[in-house]
């Protein structure tokens, strides 16, 4: 289908900061093939649906880089513990009883939350990795799967075959879909389970997705076990000659900083799960200034609690100037950046996504900017980034297709998700009891 979108106020995020007060964008398939001036358009252009931006502003879609969208189920369930005592008192003896068909509603829970937030494409990490793709393929968001790794134990030789059925079966499916491996951590993997996720990646020419140096504990284990940082551990048996998708990198060394920047080690930071999880604060102004990619995660929703870039874009900046105590860290458009194309960076789609050019894949986003927090008018992406809310996403397009305008999602049933969640709620932890 031909796409035009007129009258627009349009951020590209290109490398020269190009932009539009009153501009058109023209998509032809999955591809746009116009940004500019109305008046420059192409007149042969016959747009089969024409979408009037008047008040709104048209971006490139946020890039989630790091989530576990099924554990959706968890929102609320487990609070104000910390991380290591969260997993193992509370979120993994409840993973033992999740089902794949419980796994296909709660990511598609949290694909229609990302969707409404302006998320065009995501990263994760978890189990029943295949009913995860099922999702992705239904709703028509982008998505780069990893099937979460542990081992040594009885079913870590299964988890490596399942990750790479998911990549066979589904990696680059419909342009969408990317696959990679997905060792969950040192403090879950052995070093030998280490080497076997790489070898298995090598095998298949993908990446690799970790948490590393998430917490104080994390950090000061590895050293008593290995004599080394995480990051000193993880160059050292070779991982990060692979392409290494990093989340969270909050307790790390001035060398570790330097190691990951000396092999392009794309760092997720995650700033709202890490505050709530009592983790720490990652310092992301220094590793941008060291050179390394940034890109933001929300983490999933049992720990976040939500799904939203546009909060983790706005405690990323906040958090950058006060632990800092210099505002000039952290400017929006850099968050913005952080949220867009470092995002398709550390998934390796930039060459196709994260910013709105003429040949790359269509992603875009419009905004809504009638309200009241975006009054009086002011730099657009200032009042994004320090104002925005989720909720101002009006219309999302991916890879062409209209998934959500006018905030009505047109690939999925938000209804059916509701009843089938709230089912799997009642089976796995009974009925809801409100304290009064």
């Amino acid at each position: 289908m031909k796409i035009l979108i007129k009258n627009v106020c349009i951020i590209t995020m290109d490398s020269s900061h190009t932009g539009y007060n009153y501009g058109c964008i023209a998509v032809d398939g999955d591809v746009i093939v116009y940004i500019g001036e109305e008046e420059d358009m192409p007149r042969d252009f016959d747009a089969g649906k024409v979408i009037d931006g008047k008040g709104m502003l048209a971006l490139p879609g946020f890039i989630n880089a790091h989530t576990h969208s099924a554990m959706s189920i968890f929102r609320g369930y487990a609070n104000d513990i910390p991380l290591m005592e969260w997993l193992s008192s509370r979120i993994w003896p409840m993973e033992d009883r999740l089902t794949p068909e419980d796994a296909y509603w709660l990511s598609m829970l949290s694909i229609a939350e990302m969707i409404m937030g302006g998320v065009t494409a995501f990263a994760d990490m978890y189990m029943f990795m295949d009913q995860t793709a099922k999702a992705v393929d239904r709703s028509g968001i982008r998505a780069v799967l990893a099937r979460g790794l542990q081992g040594p134990d009885p079913k870590s030789e299964q988890r490596l075959k399942e990750n790479r059925c998911l990549w066979e079966e589904w990696n680059g499916h419909d342009g969408r879909i990317k696959v990679m491996v997905g060792p969950h951590a040192i403090y879950t993997c052995s070093r030998d389970y280490l080497e076997s996720c790489m070898e298995l990646a090598r095998e298949l020419g993908t990446g690799i997705h970790i948490h590393i140096a998430e917490t104080r504990d994390e950090v000061e284990e590895c050293r008593r076990k290995y004599g080394k940082t995480p990051v000193e551990y993880l160059e050292e048996i070779g991982l990060f000659k692979y392409h290494s998708l990093a989340a969270h990198c909050v307790h790390l060394t001035r060398e570790d900083m330097d190691i990951l920047s000396d092999n392009n080690v794309h760092v997720v930071h995650c700033p709202v799960s890490n505050l709530k999880l009592g983790s720490g604060v990652a310092q992301t102004a220094e590793l941008l200034d060291k050179g390394v990619n940034v890109a933001l995660g929300t983490d999933s929703a049992s720990s976040n609690n939500n799904l939203s870039i546009m909060k983790e874009m706005n405690i990323a900046a906040l958090l950058s100037k006060g632990i800092n105590e210099d505002p000039t860290l952290l400017p929006a458009r850099q968050v913005l950046k952080m949220a867009t194309g470092n995002g398709a960076k550390a998934l390796g789609w930039d060459e196709e996504i994260g910013s709105l050019e003429v040949g790359k894949k269509a992603d875009i986003i419009l905004l809504r900017q009638d309200g009241p927090h975006y009054h009086p008018a002011a730099d657009p992406i200032t009042h994004l980034v320090y104002s925005g809310h989720s909720s101002d996403v009006d219309t999302v397009i991916v890879n062409g297709n209209i998934l959500m305008e006018g905030r009505q999602l047109t690939t999925i049933d938000l209804q059916e998700v509701y009843h089938k969640v709230g089912g799997i709620r009642t089976r796995l932890m009974g009925r809801i009891e409100i304290e009064q």
